[in-house]
């Protein structure tokens, strides 16, 4: 009875063909391109099953395929730090669209065009330095989301 039923639920879970697109929960990979079903657990639960069975999400993130957004740079450690330890001399130095802080941080996220990203850190600005109060881990998540 059991194999019949999670039979059932798997069969229904493949033949979804609903147009969402990926999800906030499970993100992208094979699981999130066969079951676009995000109404339930259980199928958040398949999807993330079918992502980690296959491993393929890795493979998404870094081609850019799978539903994935391949990103120009990621955000490590050192970065991290950077930010944290420089976040005044940075908002300034992005507010001018030059400084060594800029120059620092492109080195650090391995930016090829680093002229270009100082133009897409100073044209973003107020994106990126959201409040006054702005945190390491915004200025960080707003500097990848813009500055590509």
């Amino acid at each position: 009875m059991k194999k019949i039923l999670l039979g059932a639920v798997v069969a229904l879970a493949l033949a979804t063909t609903g147009s969402a697109t990926v999800n906030d929960q499970t993100g992208c990979g094979l699981g999130a391109m066969i079951i676009r079903d995000n109404s339930s657990a259980v199928m958040l639960a398949l999807q993330a099953t079918t992502n980690g069975i296959f491993g393929n999400q890795t493979f998404g993130i870094t081609s850019g395929t799978l539903g994935c957004k391949k990103t120009q740079f990621v955000m490590n450690d050192r970065a991290s730090e950077f930010v944290a330890s420089n976040m005044d001399q940075l908002a300034s130095e992005i507010s001018k669209g030059h400084g060594e802080s800029v120059d620092t941080l492109a080195e650090l996220l391995n930016v090829q065009d680093k002229p270009a990203f100082a133009s897409a850190l100073q044209a973003n600005y107020n994106k990126i330095y959201a409040s006054q109060n702005a945190k390491m881990s915004d200025v960080l998540d707003n500097i990848s989301t813009t500055a590509i």
